[in-house]
């Protein structure tokens, strides 16, 4: 007959984190606000009303969305091309392109169009905040700032790929490298064995 050993009981239970016990609540607040702000405008303009709104907001998310596909597809097909970048791709189509920012992309307007697809007022106006462009340049900087911040100071982790990844020359091209220090101090080598004295 063979017994398991039984693992010892834990003294006290592990710590949940702030965003484990916060998200929940806020995704559950979310969904209230929505449906209570869906049923106000069900009393004042109808039914029908709140049904062609999220209607609408399907379909203009999914417009968005779509576009958005196209243009980083059309982005990375043209950086693949030999001595084209994302402005030389969007400059031989001749049609009216939307002005870059340097570390902009379909981040948002992508998000954006999700938004706009989920049923609900709030989340169909974040959505619209997202694709409103001087709101839009807004978050963008606020997300890249909120970025650098947590991930500046882990070496040899994501933030130094997010910083390495904005090291570029005005041409597009990226400029390759490796940083030396000069404060750490060589370490020591240990290719030959020591001998006993």
């Amino acid at each position: 007959m063979t017994f398991a050993a039984t693992p010892p009981p834990r003294s006290r239970p592990p710590q949940r984190s702030r965003a484990r016990r916060f998200v929940p609540l806020g995704v559950a607040a979310w969904v209230v606000l929505e449906i209570w702000l869906l049923t106000l405008v069900a009393d004042a303009a109808g039914g029908l009303t709140v049904l062609l709104l999220l209607v609408a907001g399907v379909v203009a998310g999914g417009y968005v969305i779509k576009r958005a596909g196209r243009r980083a597809w059309k982005n990375l097909t043209g950086s693949m091309q030999p001595g084209g970048g994302p402005a030389a791709s969007g400059a031989s189509e001749g049609g009216p392109e939307e002005p870059k920012s340097p570390g902009g992309g379909n981040t948002l307007p992508m998000l954006g169009g999700l938004l706009l697809m989920f049923p609900g007022l709030l989340s169909d106006a974040a959505g619209l905040l997202c694709l409103f462009p001087p709101t839009r340049k807004l978050l963008h900087r606020r997300a890249e700032r909120l970025l650098t911040r947590q991930v500046r100071y882990t070496p040899g982790g994501l933030g130094d790929a997010f910083q390495q990844a904005r090291m570029h020359q005005q041409d597009g091209k990226i400029v390759q490298g490796e940083v030396i220090r000069d404060d750490e101090p060589p370490s020591p080598r240990h290719d030959d064995p020591q001998l006993p004295r």
